[in-house]
Protein backbone atom coordinates (compact mmCIF):
# COMPACT_ATOMS: atom_id res chain seq x y z
CA UNK A 1 0.00 0.00 0.00
CA UNK A 2 1.27 3.45 -1.04
CA UNK A 3 2.04 5.52 2.40
CA UNK A 4 -0.95 6.94 3.03
CA UNK A 5 -3.51 5.65 0.40
CA UNK A 6 -6.00 3.75 1.23
CA UNK A 7 -8.06 3.02 -2.13
CA UNK A 8 -6.12 3.68 -5.16
CA UNK A 9 -7.85 2.77 -8.52
CA UNK A 10 -7.19 3.23 -12.05
CA UNK A 11 -9.13 2.95 -15.03
CA UNK A 12 -11.72 0.43 -12.81
CA UNK A 13 -14.16 -0.65 -15.34
CA UNK A 14 -17.26 -3.44 -14.93
CA UNK A 15 -19.42 -4.48 -18.05
CA UNK A 16 -22.01 -6.63 -18.23
CA UNK A 17 -22.35 -7.55 -21.75
CA UNK A 18 -22.82 -4.65 -24.06
CA UNK A 19 -23.35 -2.19 -20.73
CA UNK A 20 -20.38 -0.30 -19.42
CA UNK A 21 -21.56 0.11 -15.26
CA UNK A 22 -18.52 1.36 -14.87
CA UNK A 23 -16.46 3.17 -17.17
CA UNK A 24 -12.71 3.77 -16.58
CA UNK A 25 -13.32 5.30 -13.01
CA UNK A 26 -9.56 6.39 -11.29
CA UNK A 27 -9.39 8.05 -7.71
CA UNK A 28 -7.19 7.65 -4.76
CA UNK A 29 -8.48 7.71 -1.11
CA UNK A 30 -6.56 8.76 1.65
CA UNK A 31 -5.96 7.54 5.02
CA UNK A 32 -8.52 8.99 7.71
CA UNK A 33 -10.05 10.96 4.66
CA UNK A 34 -13.81 11.01 4.81
CA UNK A 35 -14.56 10.29 0.92
CA UNK A 36 -18.04 11.09 -0.34
CA UNK A 37 -19.03 9.02 -3.22
CA UNK A 38 -22.35 10.03 -4.95
CA UNK A 39 -24.30 9.54 -8.16
CA UNK A 40 -28.05 9.58 -9.25
CA UNK A 41 -29.85 6.09 -9.68
CA UNK A 42 -27.92 4.44 -12.68
CA UNK A 43 -24.44 6.15 -12.24
CA UNK A 44 -22.99 3.25 -11.49
CA UNK A 45 -21.55 3.74 -7.73
CA UNK A 46 -23.01 1.29 -5.97
CA UNK A 47 -21.44 -1.45 -8.83
CA UNK A 48 -18.09 0.45 -7.61
CA UNK A 49 -18.48 0.25 -4.49
CA UNK A 50 -19.04 -4.04 -4.96
CA UNK A 51 -15.55 -4.28 -6.55
CA UNK A 52 -13.98 -2.48 -4.20
CA UNK A 53 -15.72 -4.18 -1.30
CA UNK A 54 -14.15 -7.72 -2.87
CA UNK A 55 -17.67 -8.96 -3.71
CA UNK A 56 -17.34 -8.27 -7.37
CA UNK A 57 -14.24 -8.56 -10.09
CA UNK A 58 -13.79 -5.71 -12.61
CA UNK A 59 -13.75 -6.14 -16.19
CA UNK A 60 -10.35 -4.41 -16.24
CA UNK A 61 -8.50 -1.60 -14.53
CA UNK A 62 -6.69 -1.94 -11.62
CA UNK A 63 -7.51 -1.39 -7.94
CA UNK A 64 -6.26 -1.74 -4.55
CA UNK A 65 -7.55 -1.19 -1.38
CA UNK A 66 -6.02 -1.57 1.94
CA UNK A 67 -3.39 -2.61 0.06
CA UNK A 68 -4.61 -5.67 -1.43
CA UNK A 69 -5.54 -6.34 -4.88
CA UNK A 70 -9.18 -6.57 -5.97
CA UNK A 71 -8.64 -9.25 -8.87
CA UNK A 72 -6.51 -11.37 -6.67
CA UNK A 73 -6.68 -10.53 -2.74
CA UNK A 74 -10.63 -9.73 -2.23
CA UNK A 75 -10.77 -12.62 0.67
CA UNK A 76 -8.51 -10.47 2.47
CA UNK A 77 -10.07 -6.94 1.26
CA UNK A 78 -13.04 -8.38 3.00
CA UNK A 79 -11.17 -9.07 6.30
CA UNK A 80 -9.47 -5.19 6.34
CA UNK A 81 -13.25 -3.54 5.37
CA UNK A 82 -15.99 -2.69 7.83
CA UNK A 83 -19.20 -2.13 5.66
CA UNK A 84 -22.76 -1.02 6.37
CA UNK A 85 -25.57 -1.46 3.84
CA UNK A 86 -28.30 1.19 3.17
CA UNK A 87 -30.42 -1.63 4.77
CA UNK A 88 -30.46 -2.32 8.38
CA UNK A 89 -27.87 -4.95 8.45
CA UNK A 90 -27.97 -6.21 11.98
CA UNK A 91 -29.71 -9.31 13.54
CA UNK A 92 -33.05 -7.85 14.86
CA UNK A 93 -33.97 -11.17 16.78
CA UNK A 94 -30.76 -11.33 18.36
CA UNK A 95 -30.02 -8.86 21.47
CA UNK A 96 -27.53 -5.82 21.24
CA UNK A 97 -25.13 -7.86 23.11
CA UNK A 98 -25.77 -11.28 20.80
CA UNK A 99 -25.55 -8.55 17.77
CA UNK A 100 -22.08 -7.58 18.95
CA UNK A 101 -20.56 -10.82 20.05
CA UNK A 102 -21.38 -12.63 16.24
CA UNK A 103 -20.20 -9.88 14.25
CA UNK A 104 -17.27 -9.26 16.12
CA UNK A 105 -16.24 -12.91 16.28
CA UNK A 106 -16.85 -12.88 12.28
CA UNK A 107 -14.82 -10.24 11.95
CA UNK A 108 -12.14 -12.65 14.00
CA UNK A 109 -12.11 -11.18 17.63
CA UNK A 110 -11.28 -13.61 20.03
CA UNK A 111 -13.07 -13.71 23.19
CA UNK A 112 -11.21 -11.48 25.31
CA UNK A 113 -11.85 -8.99 22.91
CA UNK A 114 -14.98 -9.32 22.28
CA UNK A 115 -16.15 -8.80 25.88
CA UNK A 116 -13.82 -6.15 26.17
CA UNK A 117 -15.24 -4.34 22.83
CA UNK A 118 -18.33 -5.13 23.65
CA UNK A 119 -18.28 -3.06 27.17
CA UNK A 120 -16.73 -0.12 25.68
CA UNK A 121 -19.32 -0.15 22.26
CA UNK A 122 -21.90 0.21 25.07
CA UNK A 123 -20.79 2.65 27.31
CA UNK A 124 -19.89 4.88 23.99
CA UNK A 125 -23.47 4.61 23.22
CA UNK A 126 -25.15 4.61 26.24
CA UNK A 127 -26.49 0.81 25.82
CA UNK A 128 -25.74 -0.70 28.60
CA UNK A 129 -29.21 -0.82 29.67
CA UNK A 130 -30.34 -2.66 26.55
CA UNK A 131 -27.07 -5.25 26.22
CA UNK A 132 -30.52 -7.53 26.66
CA UNK A 133 -33.02 -6.00 24.30
CA UNK A 134 -33.72 -7.28 20.78
CA UNK A 135 -31.98 -5.09 18.29
CA UNK A 136 -35.70 -4.49 16.50
CA UNK A 137 -37.30 -2.68 19.90
CA UNK A 138 -33.99 0.15 19.36
CA UNK A 139 -35.47 3.11 17.63
CA UNK A 140 -33.79 3.45 14.09
CA UNK A 141 -31.30 5.80 14.28
CA UNK A 142 -29.92 3.71 17.39
CA UNK A 143 -29.97 0.71 15.36
CA UNK A 144 -28.22 3.03 12.98
CA UNK A 145 -25.58 3.67 15.24
CA UNK A 146 -25.23 0.41 16.71
CA UNK A 147 -24.50 -1.38 13.58
CA UNK A 148 -22.05 1.87 12.37
CA UNK A 149 -19.81 0.87 15.72
CA UNK A 150 -20.10 -2.87 14.62
CA UNK A 151 -18.74 -2.33 11.48
CA UNK A 152 -16.01 -0.70 12.79
CA UNK A 153 -15.15 -2.83 15.88
CA UNK A 154 -12.09 -4.60 14.45
CA UNK A 155 -10.72 -1.15 14.01
CA UNK A 156 -10.83 -1.50 10.25
CA UNK A 157 -8.72 0.67 7.58
CA UNK A 158 -11.65 1.60 5.78
CA UNK A 159 -15.50 1.32 6.54
CA UNK A 160 -17.34 1.71 3.44
CA UNK A 161 -21.04 3.05 4.12
CA UNK A 162 -24.24 3.02 1.79
CA UNK A 163 -26.60 5.66 2.36
CA UNK A 164 -26.53 4.99 6.19
CA UNK A 165 -28.58 7.33 7.34
CA UNK A 166 -31.68 6.93 5.29
CA UNK A 167 -34.83 7.85 6.81
CA UNK A 168 -33.04 8.89 10.08
CA UNK A 169 -34.41 12.39 12.00
CA UNK A 170 -32.10 15.26 11.87
CA UNK A 171 -30.69 14.64 14.94
CA UNK A 172 -30.01 11.18 14.96
CA UNK A 173 -28.17 11.98 11.66
CA UNK A 174 -25.95 14.71 13.31
CA UNK A 175 -24.97 11.86 16.02
CA UNK A 176 -23.95 9.59 13.51
CA UNK A 177 -21.57 12.20 11.78
CA UNK A 178 -19.98 12.93 15.12
CA UNK A 179 -19.80 8.94 14.87
CA UNK A 180 -18.10 9.22 11.40
CA UNK A 181 -15.28 12.42 12.67
CA UNK A 182 -14.33 10.43 15.96
CA UNK A 183 -13.52 7.14 13.67
CA UNK A 184 -11.84 9.48 10.88
CA UNK A 185 -9.56 10.89 14.05
CA UNK A 186 -8.98 7.49 15.32
CA UNK A 187 -7.54 6.99 11.63
CA UNK A 188 -10.33 4.90 9.90
CA UNK A 189 -10.97 5.66 6.31
CA UNK A 190 -14.70 6.53 5.47
CA UNK A 191 -15.91 5.61 1.86
CA UNK A 192 -19.64 7.02 2.23
CA UNK A 193 -22.75 6.96 -0.59
CA UNK A 194 -25.48 9.63 1.02
CA UNK A 195 -28.67 10.90 -1.02
CA UNK A 196 -27.84 13.85 1.75
CA UNK A 197 -26.06 16.97 0.25
CA UNK A 198 -25.90 18.31 3.23
CA UNK A 199 -23.85 15.68 4.87
CA UNK A 200 -21.86 15.67 1.24
CA UNK A 201 -20.12 19.16 2.61
CA UNK A 202 -19.67 16.93 5.73
CA UNK A 203 -16.90 15.22 3.67
CA UNK A 204 -13.12 16.01 3.06
CA UNK A 205 -13.62 15.39 -0.75
CA UNK A 206 -16.79 14.54 -2.75
CA UNK A 207 -16.80 11.88 -6.70
CA UNK A 208 -19.77 12.49 -8.25
CA UNK A 209 -20.49 9.80 -10.71
CA UNK A 210 -22.85 10.46 -13.70
CA UNK A 211 -23.52 7.03 -16.77
CA UNK A 212 -20.57 5.34 -15.20
CA UNK A 213 -17.59 7.93 -15.04
CA UNK A 214 -16.34 10.29 -12.51
CA UNK A 215 -17.48 14.38 -14.00
CA UNK A 216 -16.13 15.80 -10.45
CA UNK A 217 -14.10 15.29 -7.47
CA UNK A 218 -12.33 17.87 -4.98
CA UNK A 219 -13.17 18.89 -1.81
CA UNK A 220 -17.30 20.13 -1.48
CA UNK A 221 -15.76 24.15 -1.44
CA UNK A 222 -13.99 23.83 -4.41
CA UNK A 223 -16.85 22.20 -6.06
CA UNK A 224 -19.39 24.80 -5.37
CA UNK A 225 -16.38 27.30 -6.21
CA UNK A 226 -15.47 26.24 -9.67
CA UNK A 227 -19.76 25.22 -10.39
CA UNK A 228 -20.57 29.01 -8.98
CA UNK A 229 -23.16 27.66 -6.67
CA UNK A 230 -23.45 27.89 -2.77
CA UNK A 231 -24.65 24.21 -2.27
CA UNK A 232 -23.30 20.86 -3.04
CA UNK A 233 -26.95 20.72 -4.12
CA UNK A 234 -26.71 22.81 -6.94
CA UNK A 235 -23.50 21.24 -8.01
CA UNK A 236 -25.26 17.52 -7.73
CA UNK A 237 -28.25 18.57 -9.88
CA UNK A 238 -26.15 20.37 -12.31
CA UNK A 239 -24.62 17.18 -13.39
CA UNK A 240 -27.21 14.81 -12.96
CA UNK A 241 -28.85 16.98 -15.34
CA UNK A 242 -26.57 15.44 -18.14
CA UNK A 243 -27.16 11.93 -17.23
CA UNK A 244 -28.48 9.63 -19.90
CA UNK A 245 -29.53 6.23 -17.73
CA UNK A 246 -31.49 5.64 -15.11
CA UNK A 247 -31.54 2.01 -12.27
CA UNK A 248 -27.91 1.13 -10.87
Amino acid sequence: MEAGKVIIAKDLTKKFGAFTAVDHISFEVEKGEIFGFLGANGAGKTTAMRMLCGLSLPTSGTASVAGFDVYKENESIKKNIGYMSQKFSLYEDLTVNENISFYAGIYGLDDDQIREKTSLLLAQLELEGERKSLVRSLPLGWKQKLAFSIAIVHDPAIVFLDEPTGGVDPIARREFWSMIYAASAKGITIFVTTHYMDEAEYCSRVSIMVDGRIDALDSPKNLMKNFGVSSMDDVFLQLARKAQRIGD
